[in-house]
């Protein structure tokens, strides 16, 4: 697996911020944690930063100004960021399984490495980030479902 240094993580919502740096924090993973709020945010950010880019992005899908769709889209059509890996983390689907799974093989199909539902429980977070740090870092070019 490809070492973690930097990871960068768009989401408007505070409590789950918290909760995504608390997990990082007991997992002991790098310290380098860079929080945007919103889509625009991350695309500047990645265009100012682009000499010292994340290593991973966690990406939420309902955020103002440009949500993680969109988010996705822009960052895949940027030679230098098209390789770089996205995890989708978000609750942002209804109970409709076949409309979820459109969704996801949409969000697959625009470049998303992994996708995981946002779960309800610390421990699950905790283990959901784990996985998804191994499986978006692996380069295999397969998509995951991390249901928690």
């Amino acid at each position: 697996m490809k070492k973690i240094n930097r990871i960068l993580l768009a989401d408007d919502d505070r409590a789950d911020r918290t909760l995504f740096e608390k997990a990082f924090k007991d997992l002991n993973v790098p310290p380098n944690i860079t929080i945007v709020n919103d889509g625009e945010e991350l695309i500047k950010y990645l265009t100012k930063h682009s000499e010292q880019l994340p290593d991973i992005i966690f990406l939420d899908l309902n955020m103002p100004r440009k949500n993680g769709f969109e988010s996705l889209v822009e960052i895949r059509e940027i030679e230098k960021l098209k390789d770089l890996p996205i995890v989708i983390f978000s609750t942002s689907f209804p109970q409709d399984k076949n409309y979820e799974l459109g969704m996801i093989s949409n969000l697959f199909k625009l470049g998303a490495n992994v996708f995981i539902r946002k779960p309800n429980n610390f421990g699950q977070l905790k283990h959901v980030i784990l996985q998804a740090l191994s499986l978006a870092t692996e380069n295999t070019g397969i998509k995951y479902i991390l249901n928690a």
